[in-house]
């Protein structure tokens, strides 16, 4: 019974001396998560005003707001009078190994705050990286979403755009089509130029500012390579490039341009 109420002295002792100190720690974690949360919510929409993308302002709050936290909750449990070096070099030695096992995806982190900050793209551009060719569908702190013409979803992660050279083709609103078709040695060139342009520039979605532009590009064993060139908005390239070689293939039949087969080298009417 002497042990229990010494135990239980010890207990009230302790309970009084410590308890000003939780009070007081739990009155600075209160006040301190209510401005911390103010505090983000400002930063949030100084960033918005300054222009920084939709998908680093989150991140970006989120990030300052648990910092902020974090060392309140160190303040607090000073306050109690918890031993804060020997609490900080175990959580820097767990730090230590996490960021070994996640050396991957931090250098994907810190590609995507790169690409978010800088912006050498960003939603709904065309881009082309390490010969993947598609739509920017979202930008993640991890990956870049990308969508292929064929409606296929890529997943890149944000080291590998870093790494590589990344094509940009709507950086400029415009891209250009090239277009190969041939002609006979016999044809003249300027009929042949005038008919091509005329379709052109009857296709709505073709631009005529960037002009288009048709010239001879080579001359092979059986026929001049002309080559046809001209500028959309990316969203109308394939629509397009099929549209422009439906109408020069029906020019050729109306006004009777002949083509040049490979067996024989003879001249032959190109079908409707």
């Amino acid at each position: 019974m002497e042990k229990i109420a010494a135990y239980l002295e010890e207990g009230g002792r302790l309970l009084i001396g410590y308890l000003p100190k939780v009070a007081l720690a739990g009155l600075v974690l209160w006040i301190g998560f209510k401005l911390v949360n103010r505090m983000t919510k400002g930063l949030a929409l100084a960033m918005e005003k300054a222009g920084l993308s939709k998908s680093l302002i989150p991140f970006l709050t989120s990030l300052a707001g648990v910092s902020l936290k974090v060392l309140i909750v160190f303040s607090a449990a000073g306050l109690i009078g918890v031993e804060l070096a020997s609490f900080l070099a175990v959580l820097a030695a767990a730090g230590f190994a996490v960021g070994l096992a996640l050396q991957g995806s931090l250098s994907n982190f810190a590609a995507g705050i790169i690409i978010l900050l800088f912006k050498p793209y960003k939603v709904a551009d065309w881009i082309e990286v390490d010969d993947k060719f598609g739509k920017v569908e979202e930008i993640q702190i991890f990956n870049t979403l990308m969508v292929t013409p064929g409606r296929k979803t890529l997943i890149i992660p944000n080291a590998q755009v870093v790494d590589n050279i990344v094509t940009n083709y709507s950086r400029k609103g415009y891209i250009r089509i090239e277009l190969s078709v041939t002609m006979p040695y016999s044809e003249s060139f300027p009929r042949v130029e005038q008919i091509i342009m005329e379709q052109l520039l009857s296709i709505p979605k073709v631009l005529e500012d960037p002009a288009p532009e048709v010239g001879i590009e080579a001359y092979d064993s059986h026929s001049i390579v002309v080559a046809v060139r001209p500028y959309v908005v990316p969203d109308d390239f394939w629509e397009v490039k099929f549209e422009v070689y439906r109408r020069i293939k029906a020019a050729f039949h109306s006004h009777n341009i002949s083509v040049a087969y490979s067996e024989g080298v003879e001249m032959g009417k190109i079908g409707s």
